[in-house]
């Protein structure tokens, strides 16, 4: 990694979460999570509102303090340290900039308050700026800005005194749709070049999926599911995580001998249930379903009703009923050469390879 200051390599820092609850009252906010984050990696704490992950963030920076459990980075106990002396950068969802300081003021400031020389200042302020691309801005009020150009303010200020761990705390959220997915790859290709230790917090599933190299989903306070964007979404690990990330119908399946059947039909599986016991859903994505005008060798085959058609741009989607008040969906791209899309009021046959057939437990299992 090339330091922003051009005097070598940064050192990144593993970071250590042992067993951290954190209770309000009678409401525990964090409840006895433990993860272990890797020196220069990209993790994303991933849950709906309320979950829990902004609040493990800020134990992280020190602005919470957690009731029990240890937090490390490297080898050094920071649990009860104050942020100021966690040496951490900060990116904030509300960007926390100073509208009273030029953009250099603002990107500046944290190497004022750690004394370091003013020439020295201006060298390390410039070279970060053209990292983030505002190398001409330096003069400009913040007001003058729009909130990409701001966003990439924030992240010049947290990374320019070279931190070791860098906390990201939902700082595209503001950003309209298109500037969101174009800063996601900007800040992606950031990390790739800096290789600091990265905790980022968003409730976006694409985007904790396209910038990560591990996404932890937490609930309620405690983690469902930890691994790489790929296998959280392909391989779920409960009802919650294949609702919660990405497109997917659930259909609920009866097991009889080990062998899940819907509506009586056994079903070609891509793996035997991890979890057996209890209620199975079959996870059936948009993406993953074909529809059937032939054959179906090694396809599980559904039967039902097209109920809809709804045009989305670059792909197309179908609704179908299936018995039982059952609704799944299928994505057709808009430059699918395949059968055209039945109307409405049409009998249809959908069919799910039996490599993308997934099971998952009505609960996570303890």
């Amino acid at each position: 990694m090339t330091a922003v200051n051009g005097k070598g390599s940064a050192i990144s820092l593993p970071i250590s979460i042992r067993n951290v609850t954190k209770t309000y009252g009678t409401f525990t906010a964090l409840d006895n999570v433990s993860l272990e984050i890797a020196s220069g990696e990209f993790i994303t704490l991933l849950g709906p509102s309320g979950s829990g992950k902004t609040t493990l963030l800020m134990v992280l920076a020190g602005f919470i303090r957690p009731a029990s459990g240890e937090v490390r980075f490297g080898d050094r106990d920071v649990s009860l340290l104050p942020p100021h002396k966690r040496d951490v950068g900060m990116v904030f969802q509300n960007y926390a900039l100073f509208p009273h300081m030029t953009v250099a003021g603002n990107v500046g400031y944290p190497l004022r308050l750690r004394g370091v020389a003013k020439s020295e200042i201006a060298d390390r302020v410039q070279k970060v700026l053209a990292l983030v691309q505002l190398g001409e801005l330096g003069t400009r009020n913040i007001d003058q800005l729009s909130g990409g150009q701001r966003q990439r303010v924030a992240l010049a200020r947290a990374i320019v005194f070279e931190p070791r761990i860098l906390l990201m705390d939902e700082p595209l959220s503001a950003l309209d749709k298109k500037l969101r997915e174009q800063m996601q790859i900007e800040v992606r290709h950031l990390h790739q070049r800096l290789g600091m230790t990265t905790v980022y917090v968003t409730h976006d599933q694409r985007e904790a999926l396209t910038m990560s190299d591990r996404v932890a989903v937490i609930d309620k306070g405690r983690f469902h599911q930890i691994g790489s964007p790929r296998d959280v979404y392909e391989r779920p690990e409960s009802r919650f995580i294949a609702e919660f990330i990405g497109e997917s119908h659930l259909v609920a399946v009866s097991m009889r001998g080990g062998t899940a059947h819907y509506r009586d039909r056994p079903l070609q599986l891509a793996e035997p249930p991890r979890h057996p016991s209890g209620q199975q859903f079959l996870v059936m994505r948009p993406e993953k379903l074909k529809l059937l005008t032939g054959g179906e060798d090694g396809l599980n085959v559904f039967e039902g009703t097209a109920r809809e058609i709804v045009y989305q741009g670059e792909s197309t989607l179908l609704y179908v009923d299936l018995p039982d008040d059952v609704e799944v969906a299928i994505r057709q791209p808009a430059t699918s050469v395949g059968p055209a899309l039945p109307a409405p009021g049409t009998p249809v046959r959908l069919g799910l390879p039996a490599g993308d057939t997934m099971l998952v437990p009505a609960e996570r299992a303890p």
